[in-house]
């Protein structure tokens, strides 16, 4: 039996997002159910979010956030052999998301397939892309979270609507001769799965807010730690902190918690929403773009959501 080539290291080569055209104020939620902007951002801390063409699906948004991550990578569709897609809102459940956009974007035969870890989605990707370079089941790995929640959602419902939202983000991860994606601290806390669900497929999603706010603020800094604590890296030695966007209280009493004090920390959610498994490569890939972060620099990235699911890793930034 001869073993596979390894790598010692993978790391990301380049982040791509992608954006609905159609803004959503929370002027415009006020039009259409029993809330305003002072109420929206005390609570969750958002302005406007991107909602989807009702004909745009998830694979649409999928693959213009890949085609963006490839072309910045430096490699072509040929170097691609394996792509996973963290979703939890597809339309339908067969064929799955990854062959179809794979498909698109012209890479041809690669291993194909999604993940739903809702909210961590994009973390536990990352992590299975980084042990499948290493590991030599892959070269090059095409690494996509998107997301159309509003296909989900009551757009009654000033519970959920006025969080959720649409888009997608890429990353692409290659070998290296050192890591730049650390070990992944994963974890589930099934015993709540109950507090975000979707009971079937013509029901709309429901959140019981106040308990998953509770478990966001006590349960994730300690796994925030430990991933860093895993990676070799001091919190005071992060250049940015990028958690799930769910709700901008609980993002600042995390990276309170934390101590990374020198990080930039995300607050995407303010004009993106909280577009799930998309959310931590959209906002990272906006803060490159903005020049918040520089090639090199360390980021702590922690998704946690619908599951209970949280996982959390910390990278280079390319």
């Amino acid at each position: 039996m001869r073993i596979p080539d390894v790598a010692p290291g993978a790391k990301i080569l380049a982040f791509g997002h992608y954006q609905p055209a159609t803004i959503v104020t929370n002027d415009d939620l006020a039009k259409v159910m029993d809330t305003n902007d002072e109420w929206i951002q005390s609570r969750v801390g958002i302005r406007e979010r991107r909602i989807a063409a009702e004909g745009e699906s998830v694979e649409d948004m999928a693959v213009q956030a890949g085609g963006k991550a490839l072309a910045a990578s430096g490699l072509s569709a040929s170097d691609i052999d394996l792509v996973i897609v963290a979703t939890c809102t597809l339309e339908t459940q067969i064929p799955n998301a990854a062959a179809v956009v794979a498909h698109r974007l012209g890479i041809q035969a690669p291993g194909a397939f999604d993940v739903n870890a809702a909210c961590a989605g994009f973390c536990y990707a990352l992590a299975t892309a980084s042990a499948a370079v290493r590991g030599g089941a892959a070269r090059n790995v095409l690494v996509i979270g998107s997301e159309k929640l509003s296909q989900w959602v009551d757009p009654t419902d000033r519970s959920t609507a006025v969080i959720f939202a649409d888009g997608a983000g890429a990353a692409v991860v290659a070998p290296s001769d050192t890591p730049g994606i650390g070990p992944v601290v994963w974890g589930s806390s099934g015993d709540k799965s109950d507090a975000i669900i979707i009971n079937d497929r013509d029901d709309s999603l429901h959140q019981e807010g106040q308990a998953v706010f509770r478990w966001a603020t006590t349960a994730l800094h300690p796994v925030a730690r430990e991933a860093c604590e895993r990676a070799g890296v001091d919190p005071s030695e992060l250049a940015a902190f990028v958690p799930h966007q769910a709700n901008l209280r609980i993002i600042e009493a995390i990276a309170r918690k934390l101590g990374a004090d020198k990080a930039v920390v995300a607050r995407d959610i303010v004009t993106a929403g909280n577009t799930s498994a998309a959310s931590i490569p959209l906002a990272l890939s906006r803060m490159i773009e903005r020049g918040e972060v520089r090639s090199g620099d360390l980021a702590l990235v922690l998704g946690f959501g619908a599951g209970l699911t949280y996982a959390g890793q910390v990278i280079e930034v390319p």
